[in-house]
């Protein structure tokens, strides 16, 4: 059985599969500087990819094929952050200002942009957003109230000329002077997580749709792999594996947002993001 190439950060969950002999596993630090060479050039046989690429990938007809394995997520509530002196800014607060995100299509900001609109009322359309990058898919275009800046943007946020910006909370607790936007985002997240029964996933994996058709074996072992890694008790509330029903309404409304917020151009359902790899696990059980 010959190796895989990939590309996958190191998690408890996926720590089984690195060290078990099928992978050649690039080292990629960021692992969000992979998505780009997968979903243009199919730069690996596996790869960890964003929700919001994949979601763009696939309206673009990419040839990857997504295996229903969460490798990460987390809830959006303190994902939105304003500087902590002065006056604090709510949610509501942003209509009309300037939020900064790494890119309009960056999986976190997907996820705070739809919490927004839905708890506090405030569409991605009533706020521009300025990037330092574009999206992963190189025909997906940002829409008209997306703005490129070539300055960093916890300096803008500090100088005053964003009133929050979109940072993950391990690059968040890096940067002394930062508050959430959402104060009381660990009661919110518990509600959400209460109400909706899953946690919103960043991460899922993908493999190129030719090896589901050519060597079903070799995607069969990929899964059975990242499977095992999250049974054996690196599991948690995010990190799942298989077409549960919370996976699919999780997708769902991953896709709604998307659509709202002109990530992408049409809505799809779900589960026609794993037509391949159930195709694949009917014809091969």
């Amino acid at each position: 059985m010959r190796r895989l190439t990939a590309a996958l950060r190191r998690y408890p969950h996926t720590a089984p599969l690195l060290d078990g002999g099928l992978l050649d596993a690039a080292d990629i630090d960021p692992i969000h500087e992979a998505f780009a060479p997968m979903v243009r050039s199919l730069r690996y046989d596996v790869s960890e990819l964003a929700v919001a690429t994949l979601l763009q990938a696939f309206e673009a007809g990419v040839a990857i094929a997504a295996l229903p394995v969460v490798l990460l997520g987390n809830f959006p509530h303190r994902a939105l952050y304003v500087w902590g002196n002065g006056k604090h800014v709510e949610p509501a607060d942003l209509a009309g200002r300037r939020v900064g995100v790494r890119a309009y299509s960056q999986t976190t900001g997907l996820w705070a942009r739809g919490i927004l609109e839905d708890t506090y009322g405030v569409s991605s359309r009533d706020v521009t957003w300025v990037t330092t990058e574009g999206p992963h898919v190189a025909t997906a275009k940002d829409p008209a109230n997306v703005e490129r800046t070539s300055g960093n943007l916890v300096d803008a946020l500090r100088g005053g000329d964003l009133a929050s910006i979109v940072l993950g909370a391990p690059f968040a607790a890096k940067v002394d002077g930062l508050a959430p936007l959402i104060r009381d985002w660990e009661s919110r997240q518990e509600k959400f997580y209460a109400e909706r029964g899953w946690v919103p996933a960043n991460h899922l994996v993908v493999v190129r749709r030719d090896l589901l058709r050519s060597e079903p074996d070799l995607v069969r072992a990929v899964y059975s792999g990242l499977t095992a890694g999250i049974d054996g008790g690196a599991a948690t509330r995010a990190v799942r594996y298989g077409l549960s029903p919370g996976l699919l309404d999780m997708l769902r409304t991953a896709i709604r947002y998307a659509h709202d917020q002109e990530i992408i151009r049409r809505e799809f359902d779900a589960r026609e993001l794993f037509a391949d790899f159930e195709k694949f696990v009917s014809e091969d059980q």
